[in-house]
């Protein structure tokens, strides 16, 4: 599990140039400061874990059991709360900020959003399918999936079954990237490669729980 973690919005990817004059391609995380709402430990809740929310968000807005808990915390309201389970949160108290230098410069991060949503696939490009034979008396099947069961045993398709479906916009994980570039001022962090979702979206930035 992690030991620190924040969460930001996925601005863009562009690209920097190193020491050695090389591009590097990078992804832009906006990290504004985030405010602990409440800190979870073993003894209350069965787990160790902090609420954080972001931003700024008019109390009349929320819902009475959302502005109840901020209230209760005595933080501002924020447009939206994200729990981060970490090991130790004994160095962290309610309505404490938490800026990008949380992840400095050189070390390495996890980064975990709900990918982009790409509709209804078949099994080709859901499963990586190789496909029917282009010949020899295959007839407007290239794509298709083949066989996905039984006739009279079991007489049914097993659950679980890779089938076409909807694809994308599921939870991911990407794990070791580099931080680049940390801007405390700017609230900005820049991480070397892609990471998941469209721009706008929330990510979640820990420190690599695998190393480099």
């Amino acid at each position: 599990m992690a030991t620190k973690a924040i969460v930001g919005e996925k601005v863009g990817m562009t690209q920097v140039w190193d020491d050695e004059n090389r591009i590097v391609p990078v992804t832009v995380l906006r990290v504004p400061p985030c405010r602990v709402v409440q800190v979870k430990t073993p003894d209350t809740d069965g787990y160790s874990a902090i609420q954080v929310t972001r931003g700024v968000k008019d109390a009349g807005k929320l819902t009475r059991p959302e502005a109840g808990h901020f209230e209760k915390a005595g933080v501002d309201p924020g447009r939206s709360l994200v729990e981060l389970r970490l090991d130790d949160v004994s160095e962290f108290t309610v309505g404490q900020e938490i800026t990008a230098d949380v992840h400095e410069e050189g070390t390495r991060v996890d980064v975990t959003a709900v990918s982009r949503g790409k509709g209804f696939a078949g099994a080709m490009k859901r499963h990586g399918f190789g496909g029917a034979p282009a010949s020899h008396g295959a007839h407007k099947n290239h794509r298709k999936p083949g066989a996905v069961g039984q006739c009279a045993t079991p007489s049914r398709v097993f659950r679980g079954k890779k089938m076409p479906g909807r694809m994308g916009g599921q939870k991911v994980t990407t794990l070791n990237l580099e931080v680049v570039k940390s801007d405390i001022e700017a609230g900005l962090i820049l991480v070397k490669g892609s990471v998941p979702g469209p721009r706008g979206s929330t990510v979640v930035i820990r420190d690599a729980v695998k190393g480099s």
